[in-house]
């Protein structure tokens, strides 16, 4: 069965964006040693103008076939006329509000995001499906995060938008791996635990 992995990047105190939505404040940790490996490990998540840019356009998905992303993750994209962010993968946008036709190469749907994911995860063959954000889509969602992979920035940002934004629901996780790079970025993956499976 395939699995739902939430990669995403956040601060010390668990903000994956600012109040606005912006992340460049993540930029200055995004050092030599750090960028090469996450290009590498995870082609698939950058969007595809920035491989290009990075001299990766023509790199195979190594681990996600499928992103998965709710309208706050979308819009920004959209904003600077960017419809097909991930032309790579097969995108789908969880949205009621969104026009359907936005793109033929992103599907948007306003289905149940959990009944999405468990029909996502039966399909045969393929990779995995990356849940790419946001907070409200990951709290939704958060029953059936298979991974959880946090690209822990050493930053406090003090408030922003949330890793989850969820009801109170405990959910255990087993650490299976943590890197430590240059300028003190921590990349911590994390399993559902046995007993949550």
């Amino acid at each position: 069965m395939r699995k739902l992995t939430y990669l995403i990047g956040a601060t010390i105190d668990g903000f994956i964006a600012d109040p606005d939505g912006g992340f460049d404040f993540f930029n200055p940790f995004v050092t030599e040693d750090y960028a090469p490996t996450l290009f590498g490990e995870y082609p698939e998540t950058l969007p595809t103008p920035a491989r290009a840019a990075v001299g990766i356009a023509e790199a195979p998905n190594k681990r996600f076939d499928t992103v998965l992303m709710g309208r706050g993750t979308y819009e920004p994209g959209l904003a600077v006329g960017l419809t097909s962010p991930y032309g790579h993968l097969r995108q789908i946008v969880l949205s009621r509000t969104l026009d359907p036709a936005l793109d033929p190469e992103v599907e948007i749907t306003s289905e149940d995001p959990a009944a999405l994911v468990r029909r996502l995860k039966r399909e045969e063959g393929g990779l995995g499906i990356w849940l790419c954000g946001g907070a409200d889509l990951a709290g939704q969602l958060l029953p059936e995060i298979d991974e959880l992979i946090v690209k822990q920035y050493p930053v406090v940002a003090g408030a922003g938008v949330p890793l989850f934004r969820a009801g109170f629901q405990p959910r255990a996780f087993t650490l299976t791996d943590s890197r430590i790079f240059e300028r003190g970025n921590v990349v911590l993956t994390y399993e559902r635990a046995a007993a949550e499976s």
